[in-house]
């Protein structure tokens, strides 16, 4: 079994399957009276969940030998993480008097209930300004984006890279389909990245600053009440 193979099993066996607001009471009643602190556990799980179909997927298409279809689900995978590292960002820039508490409380409600479709909910953010400030922390994830970006679109990687080749001594292009040739070989690689991120972000990073913003607002609870409207 592969890193990526014992990775998703071990995923798999972790998957929170509920969160109870009764829990979380019980953790901190005045923080989780708050409903910014219940949002970003949601976002953290709902990360999880969605990485780890994804990953599952991608997976599942490149040992299949569907290089596209693993590199777009990729694509995506890096997508969820950059969301988890986004939202922890924003926890520190509370912690560290940077971002007002209600922002931030607005801002989870965009991470998490944002949407293209739904004119009378908050309009869901871009990924790419999402990535480029993820960038600050892991460089060189948004080059890796732009990479897999390019396999996603109709671009000239798209379309003429991805299925033709061009045969200079017989002036002619021969179609095939050359997305393992290209990149099959350094897929496991960029999820074994993903996953290794995620892993840091959601098991080291995430916790220690979700315990500080609890104590946090409850060192502040009359503050933020007072200056909640």
């Amino acid at each position: 079994m592969n890193t990526v193979e014992q990775n998703l099993a071990n995923w798999k066996q972790s998957l929170f399957p509920s969160i109870p607001v009764g829990g979380l009471l019980s953790r901190n009643p005045v923080a989780y009276k708050w409903m910014a602190p219940f949002r970003v556990w949601m976002l953290r799980e709902a990360v999880f969940w969605r990485l780890h179909d994804l990953m599952t997927q991608s997976y599942a298409l490149h040992q299949r030998g569907h290089g596209l279809g693993a590199r777009i689900l990729l694509r995506s995978g890096f997508e969820s993480l950059a969301t988890l590292i986004y939202v922890n960002q924003l926890m520190q820039q509370v912690l560290d008097g940077k971002l007002d508490f209600h922002v931030f409380g607005e801002k989870t409600t965009t991470l998490l209930l944002g949407s293209r479709k739904n004119e009378d909910g908050p309009r869901s953010l871009n990924i790419v300004t999402v990535l480029e400030k993820c960038d600050k922390r892991y460089p060189g994830m948004m080059e890796l984006y732009a990479n897999l970006s390019e396999s996603a679109h109709p671009s000239y990687e798209g379309l003429c890279t991805g299925y033709s080749k061009i045969d200079h001594d017989e002036y002619e292009t021969n179609f095939s389909n050359r997305w393992m040739e290209l990149y099959g070989d350094q897929h496991l690689g960029s999820m074994e990245l993903c996953m290794g991120t995620f892993h840091h972000e959601y098991d080291d990073v995430w916790p220690a600053l979700m315990e500080k913003l609890e104590g946090w607002i409850e060192a502040n609870d009359a503050v933020l009440e007072a200056t909640k409207n």
